[in-house]
């Protein structure tokens, strides 16, 4: 039999009523460098030349005249490329040959431009922590005696990250895309503008451009007209507000749009089957060349910004990724020659220039001579199938009313476990049925919780806290969810849902909380709204979590209703809680939000009260020092209990 969990408890803390009071943290986890033992303290610096084990690092050479997904730019004298190659920065004759070492580490460097002037190279790079404007002279380690790199941060963003230089013809400014996430990891990009002076002249926050469509959809790959007046870039124009994954190539993603810096406004620039990306400008202004999709095959154009026409020049470059998610560009930079009769660009593993009229096309080769640091793998040891094993994530965890047991779920069935230095033991000796969402009874003599069978479906239990044989409440199978006592112990009210996407929506209709008495018998619906009912001192009104979300928030309001479905009353609003939850006597609500539990005094005033982390008009505690969820409270409402995996803690 798995021994299912090691529990530790944290000492107990006396409440302090009115005053914010911190819960014990945890001792350090540490953090074990690859192939060694050591630990490093928890407040060292990240350093991404030097992560942990970068002592046990070895110089793998390499040798190679082939590349993948290359950003390469031309320097305004033509005399020269410079692009990136596994995170680093080269510069190469434009004939090609022997390539030059810009940059090198452990860094990772890509994205080069030129400056107008041909002397500095902007680029994108993580060697602060995160990916940010970098900028470098443009023959750093090409002279002799070799001179400062000036080597120089121009943004500093830690979690708006940036990508995707280009400089204004001025050479004054850089734009950039700037990366927005909201409630999907996925995101979108604006477009802002960064004075060259950067950080160590105080101006790295930067200018806003453009504003995303939506939190969803890629926006990127900036590139300014030969006069400065527009800004061009690429954007996915698909329809909605949500990022799709098996977009039709053949119909339009991407397309191209031009913003003018004089008057504001901006043309959608370059549409059409097939889509439009990485538009790149040629010096004198007359052509614009741009990726696109024709025939399942990658292709470039060029269009005449005067008439507009398009012609596909080639259609042999890599596949784009205008159906992915492209949030360091559709389809790597290329740049004109400055006469702008040529173009060089990334293709099947090399570079190429190619005649913008002819489409005559040659190659220029390249080879790189470097080493690169290789860090020994993580290795742990891991028994496959061990008879014992820790549980390290809890679900419904609940203490008892007074503090002297503990019940949760895990691996599909509850266990009781006394406090502080109780053994875990099965609650029940139901193997037929997988148990969640436990909730005892106000008088700490029973426990009601959810029953699962796949053929039966869901039903609604109640077993006696010493355990036992569990009793059935419901009388018909369905989906429910939470299932907690009134009061005084005389009725059971519980979430009943439908069966989503996971599960057929069987005996799934009429969704909504419902009261059904605790000897069992039919349910009611109390109403059609809410999650995690729970009660206050009043055994006839119970307290529910609704949510209404939008693009930033989840919007979530505690209320309650009566159990006859009546007198609905909204007390606390919230833009992102996950959980709510009232004390016994009702003088207190804790709730969590962005992982961390707080609590403020319930104050009844007749309308929402809005609260949050930094709520300023009800005083808000802090009680966790890490994290929190599944919030209970002692039966006297002197102590509130949380865990966080697979340890316990109270306040």
């Amino acid at each position: 039999m798995t021994r299912p969990t090691r529990h530790p408890t944290a000492p107990l803390f006396a409440l302090l009523l009115g005053l914010a009071a911190a819960a014990e943290e945890p001792a350090p986890r540490p953090t074990t460098t690859p192939g060694t033992t050591n630990s490093v303290p928890k407040d060292t610096p990240w350093n991404v030349d030097k992560p942990p084990g970068h002592e046990t690092a070895r110089q793998v050479a390499i040798d190679v005249t082939e590349g993948t997904w290359m950003s390469v730019d031309v320097s305004p004298d033509g005399s020269t490329l410079v692009f990136d190659l596994l995170g680093d920065l080269y510069t190469l004759p434009i004939d090609g040959g022997e390539a030059r070492a810009l940059t090198s580490g452990l860094a990772w460097d890509m994205q080069p431009r030129f400056s107008p002037d041909g002397k500095w190279i902007a680029f994108t790079s993580d060697r602060g922590g995160g990916d940010n404007i970098w900028m470098i002279r443009s023959g750093a380690g090409t002279d002799t005696p070799p001179r400062d790199s000036g080597l120089r941060q121009v943004t500093s963003e830690s979690f708006r990250l940036l990508n995707s230089p280009t400089w204004t013809p001025d050479g004054r400014h850089i734009a950039a895309r700037k990366h927005f996430s909201s409630r999907r990891s996925l995101g979108a990009g604006e477009i802002w503008l960064y004075d060259v002076g950067g950080v160590d002249a105080g101006v790295a926050e930067g200018v806003q451009m453009t504003t995303r469509p939506n939190d969803q959809k890629d926006v990127g790959e900036p590139a300014f007209s030969p006069d400065g007046r527009y800004l061009y870039y690429s954007w996915d124009a698909t329809p909605g507000d949500s990022f799709q994954y098996n977009k039709d190539s053949t119909g339009q993603i991407y397309i191209i749009s031009r913003l003018d810096r004089v008057t504001g406004e901006t043309d959608r620039w370059i549409t059409g089957p097939g889509g439009a990306v990485r538009p790149t400008p040629s010096p004198d202004g007359t052509r614009l060349s741009f990726v696109r999709r024709e025939q399942f095959r990658t292709c470039l154009f060029i269009q005449d910004t005067a008439t507009g026409e398009v012609r596909k020049l080639h259609d042999g470059l890599e596949r784009d990724m205008q159906e992915a998610w492209a949030i360091h560009g559709v389809y790597p930079g290329m740049a004109w020659t400055p006469d702008s009769k040529s173009l060089v660009f990334h293709a099947r593993g090399g570079l190429h220039r190619i005649d913008a009229t002819t489409g005559g096309m040659r190659p220029i080769p390249f080879r790189v001579r470097s080493t690169r640091q290789r860090l020994p793998a993580v290795r742990q040891p891991v028994e496959v199938a061990p008879a014992e094993f820790d549980v390290r994530m809890l679900r419904g965890v609940a203490v008892s009313p007074a503090g002297d047991a503990v019940v949760y779920s895990a691996l599909g069935h509850l266990y009781r476990r006394a406090l502080p230095d109780g053994s875990p033991e099965r609650l029940t000796d139901d193997d037929h049925r997988f148990e969640f969402m436990p909730s005892w009874s106000r008088d700490g003599r029973a426990v009601v919780y959810v029953a699962w069978d796949d053929e039966e479906l869901a039903s609604v239990r109640i077993v006696p806290a010493a355990g036992g044989e569990g009793r059935t409440v419901t009388q018909v199978p369905g989906i429910y969810v939470d299932p907690v006592f009134s009061p005084d112990g005389s009725r059971v009210v519980f979430g009943r849902i439908t069966g989503g996407s996971l599960l057929a929506s069987i005996h799934a209709g009429e969704p909504g909380v419902y009261s059904a008495p605790a000897a069992g018998g039919p349910a009611r619906r109390i109403t059609r709204k809410g999650t995690r009912p729970h009660f206050g001192p009043d055994p006839e009104r119970v307290f529910l979590v609704t949510s209404d979300p939008d693009k930033e928030n989840d919007n979530t309001a505690l209320i309650s209703i009566g159990l006859d479905g009546t007198e609905e009353r909204t007390h606390f609003t919230s833009a992102n809680a996950t959980e709510m939850r009232v004390s016994p006597d009702g003088l207190w609500v804790a709730w969590a939000e962005r992982f961390h539990v707080h609590m403020t005094p319930f104050l009844p005033v007749g309308r929402p009260v809005e609260i949050g982390p930094k709520s300023a008009a009800v005083p808000v505690h802090k009680v966790t020092s890490e994290a929190g969820a599944n919030l209970s409270w002692s039966g006297n409402s002197r102590a509130l209990h949380w865990s966080l995996g697979p340890d316990l803690y109270t306040q």
